[in-house]
């Protein structure tokens, strides 16, 4: 049986999502489990934008201020819940996180342990011999003196699945889905957004609106004269063809960042392989064969075995990254009704971050985990 949780508080009767990644399909299926009348409207098909080219890695590792600490631990709390109903899934594991430094003066992974545990964050220092018992397929010889922190509690998600079984939900429980339909405009008048423009010219209205359409919510608020500022990076991600290893963890290291997927391949990236990414007009990228070589073999160095790793294919486009790195969500000052969504990490936020919207859009009620994140810091 189909149950809906409804609110008698609502305020608004029709809203409309604009973006088909994790933050829009979350929020979108929030709403409609609300018994809110939700449109979801993409400009190509779901999780082609930043959701479909992410590591897509669950954790809350390393230092960040305390309320995002604490919104990113109730992220993963959700998926917890989620895998839960779904033990079997290949798209949601925990099988844990593994990272270290370079052998430099720049390594903090002493430092970072401490704190790890002193806010209660479960972390394991491990020296480069103890890492094969709890996190098969990594050579030993490839970690620093320094050692790993292993933090058994994080984990990854594959989005394209987990957007795709989210979508189903929301067309079952009424929500309308439109696909493809090209740029999508929010439509303002009086102090509030009335709705979308779509490419085709049809308008239609709404109560209210949320923007999720990841690296260009920056400039499409500008257009009202508002600010967030962004320091969204052109991202690369390899996928490997797949070979079935034993690595299970999410390995972040010097030179590359791994996790599993759910055929057997590997997806990898990096900072350095960012900066490789060369940008054409019009809104193209460019990448050297040179840089996806390089990638796969920083990769197998850390590997145990050290096996060769074919690519399959790459991903490579703009990755959310707002200018103070923290997220950025809720409603615009002096515009009711229109909503923000932009954010690294949005796969450890992604359900999170829709429930919290969704409740907020819905009853008008604020949120305090949301408070250190809305748009009006920058003002």
């Amino acid at each position: 049986m189909k149950v809906s949780i409804m609110n008698s508080s609502s305020l608004v009767s029709k809203v409309i999502v604009v973006g088909g990644g994790i933050f829009g399909v979350s929020s979108a299926v929030h709403l409609a489990r609300l018994g809110v009348q939700t449109i979801l409207i993409n400009d190509g098909p779901l999780a082609n934008g930043a959701s479909g080219r992410s590591l897509a890695w669950l954790n809350s590792s390393r230092q960040r201020s305390d309320e995002y600490h604490r919104l990113r631990m109730a992220g993963i709390d959700r998926y917890r819940t989620l895998a839960a109903k779904h033990p079997d899934a290949a798209w949601l594991r925990f099988d844990g996180g593994l990272t270290w430094d370079s052998d430099d003066t720049a390594n903090e992974i002493a430092a970072v342990f401490r704190y790890e545990r002193n806010i209660g964050y479960d972390a394991q220092l491990l020296s480069p011999g103890d890492i094969a018992a709890v996190a098969p397929g990594v050579d030993e010889h490839s970690v620093t003196p320094q050692g790993a922190i292993f933090n058994p509690g994080e984990g990854w998600v594959d989005l394209p699945s987990l957007i795709e079984i989210l979508s189903q939900e929301f067309v079952q429980r009424g929500g309308r889905l439109v696909t493809n339909a090209g740029l999508a405009k929010v439509t303002v008048a009086d102090g509030r957004a009335t709705g979308v423009t779509m490419a085709s010219g049809v308008s239609v209205k709404a109560d209210a609106v949320l923007l999720a359409t990841g690296a260009s919510v920056p400039s499409t608020i500008a257009e009202f004269g508002r600010f967030v500022p962004d320091s969204t990076p052109i991202a690369l991600l390899v996928r490997t063809q797949p070979m079935h290893l034993p690595l299970r963890a999410v390995l972040n290291t010097p030179r590359v960042a791994i996790r599993p997927t759910p055929t057997g391949a590997l997806v990898l990236d990096s900072a350095w392989s960012e900066e490789e990414v060369i940008a054409q007009p019009g809104g193209t990228y460019t990448v050297n064969d040179s840089t996806v070589a390089r990638l796969l073999e920083e990769a197998s160095k850390v590997l145990n075995g050290n096996p060769r790793l074919e690519l399959d294919t790459y991903f490579v486009g703009p990755k959310p990254i707002p200018g103070d790195g923290e997220p950025v969500f809720g409603q615009l000052d002096d515009i009711a009704g229109y909503y923000i969504a932009f954010s690294h990490s949005g796969a450890t936020l992604g359900l999170i971050a829709g429930e919290l919207l969704a409740g907020e859009i819905a009853t008008g009620e604020l949120n305090p985990l949301l408070t250190a994140f809305r748009p009006s810091r920058f003002d």
